[in-house]
């Protein structure tokens, strides 16, 4: 709230001088009390947090929430990551009122932590069965090819000895991966390129996913930030660096996560199917 106020201190425009947060919701596992906190394995839940603010213009995550991201993230009294997403109350009222799930589960298991007179959340207004299937069903077929051209892609990379553009291709493969399975899970995906933090939203949603990057050892845990750095790192450093080694763990990890999504995914819809049926 403070970086938020001291972001549009100087504005002149009407609405961001008076851009105001309206609501701070608590979701994902720390809402519903089924949360992981497991440090010796290497996994712990993260916060997961929807910040509703008054002008659409205010959800520019770079220009008004970089700076308190970045403080939570050093904060070491908090001790986990804290992913934020910020809209307005529009558009979650929007996702409500066409049964988008992801909305859906928030309206229902969130906890509001701050919130403004009048930031109502609508009622929510849930998708047939039939049209839930259909959206889905695209979105399954539409992402996970695009999860396959990434690898195709990749390994040709590897193959012609450009590493740097391998992992950012690999970072690709599974980024899409996520979003597929978010989609089709609860039809949303954050304006996100950042891998840990779709991991952990589609993670929260299917404890499976767990297992398909290795996290127990050092090792693992380097290679999946060496993944996640990829986005940017691997294109525009000198200074990124990768053995051939990591990426064929990578590319490892990368297979096992399209593998159980499309395995995943696929039960979700044959459960949407019968449903509709």
């Amino acid at each position: 709230m403070d970086d938020f106020a001291v972001a549009i201190s100087r504005a002149t425009q009407p609405w961001k001088k008076n851009g105001k947060v309206q609501k701070i919701v608590l979701f994902g596992s720390y809402a519903r009390g089924d949360w992981v906190d497991e440090p010796e394995n290497g996994y712990q839940s993260d916060y997961d947090l929807l910040v509703i603010v008054s002008h659409p213009d205010l959800s520019d995550i770079a220009e008004y929430w970089y700076v308190a991201e970045d403080r939570i993230m050093r904060d070491s009294a908090i001790g986990r990551p804290v992913n934020i997403i910020v809209h307005t109350l529009e558009d979650v009222n929007q996702g409500l009122t066409r049964g988008e799930y992801f909305w859906v589960d928030i309206a229902r298991d969130g906890i509001a932590l701050y919130e403004l007179a009048g930031a109502t959340l609508a009622m929510p207004k849930p998708l047939t069965p039939a049209d839930a299937f259909k959206m889905a069903s695209d979105y399954r077929t539409d992402w996970l090819s695009k999860v396959n051209d990434a690898i195709e892609i990749a390994d040709f990379c590897i193959k012609t000895s450009k590493l740097n553009d391998a992992a950012f291709t690999l970072h690709q493969a599974a980024e899409r991966a996520y979003i597929c399975y978010l989609l089709v899970r609860s039809h949303y995906v954050p304006r996100s390129h950042n891998l840990k933090f779709l991991r952990s939203l589609a993670e929260d949603k299917e404890p499976r996913l767990v297992a398909c990057w290795p996290r127990a050892t050092k090792l693992d845990r380097r290679r999946f930030e060496l993944a996640r750095r990829a986005y940017v790192e691997a294109r525009y450093s000198s200074s990124y660096e990768i053995s051939m080694d990591d990426l064929e763990a990578i590319r490892a990890a990368v297979c096992h996560l399209r593998d159980t999504v499309e395995s995943v995914s696929d039960e979700w819809l044959d459960a949407l199917r019968q449903k509709a049926a």
